[in-house]
């Protein structure tokens, strides 16, 4: 596990051994990971992958999941051909990787899967979700982005974007309790101040015992104890997005 050197590593937690419905398209200079229900809804959801790129079976299956629920989802590779970070990596180079990887600037790719949504998948409302870096991602968007419809924000590294709070849409922020990486005072302060400057619906949700990945790192089947709270966080999210979109 971390240790208070480490900025944001992601444990990786349990890798799924899962290939994907889906298809890897090319969208203007993006790769993205796209899968569509049988009958267009007209529904769309961004996935937003952590720092272990949009390749990572585990991001690809909540992808999966979500079409199973009625979007289109796609999922773009936000480092734009720069390589994801690897388990085997040295930490110690974790702060200089993450300086070419910033989580506030994914607006010029955002924008290009928008309008592949919007003319090649027949999307009329677009919502976004990502995890860890790519949660981080999403508050970015929510407070920016007039185009996205809501967004929900898993485990997202509010330290990037902790004095920002004035969100445009309905954003719903799930946490860990036990979160080495994004520690609960963080959680507290961003509640608090969402509170003061928050014109729209919002919900910050603290899940009991879990850690950092829990709801796209962790298998319900070798994780018994996680189990109800792995399908609450993922039906939270679908239920948050079935709401706003």
């Amino acid at each position: 596990m971390a240790n208070e050197s480490r900025p944001c590593p992601c444990d990786i937690g349990d890798r799924f051994d899962y290939g994907g419905r889906g298809q890897e398209v090319q969208v203007e200079h993006i790769k993205a990971y796209v899968c569509k229900p049988p009958a267009s809804t007209g529904k769309a959801v961004i996935v937003i992958h952590d720092i272990f790129g949009w390749q990572l079976p585990n991001t690809r299956y909540m992808a999966d999941m979500l079409v199973t629920n009625g979007y289109t989802a796609i999922c773009p590779d936000f480092f734009v051909g720069q390589e994801a970070w690897k388990p085997s990596n040295d930490w110690a180079s974790f702060d200089d990787w993450l300086k070419t990887r910033n989580a506030g600037k994914v607006d010029k790719e955002v924008d290009v899967i928008l309008k592949y949504l919007s003319e090649q998948c027949g999307a009329k409302k677009i919502g976004v979700i990502g995890f860890c870096w790519g949660g981080a991602a999403v508050q970015h968007l929510m407070l920016k982005n007039p185009h996205l419809k809501t967004g929900v924000s898993l485990y997202g590294v509010i330290r990037f974007f902790e004095d920002r709070s004035s969100l445009l849409h309905p954003t719903f922020f799930i946490f860990a309790e036990k979160d080495d990486h994004v520690p609960l005072e963080q959680v507290t302060l961003l509640e608090q101040k969402l509170k003061q400057n928050c014109k729209v619906d919002y919900e910050v949700k603290i899940y009991p015992g879990q850690t950092h990945g829990f709801v796209h790192r962790k298998r319900e089947d070798i994780n018994p104890q996680d189990k109800p709270y792995i399908e609450e966080g993922r039906q939270d999210m679908i239920n948050w997005l079935n709401k706003y979109l």
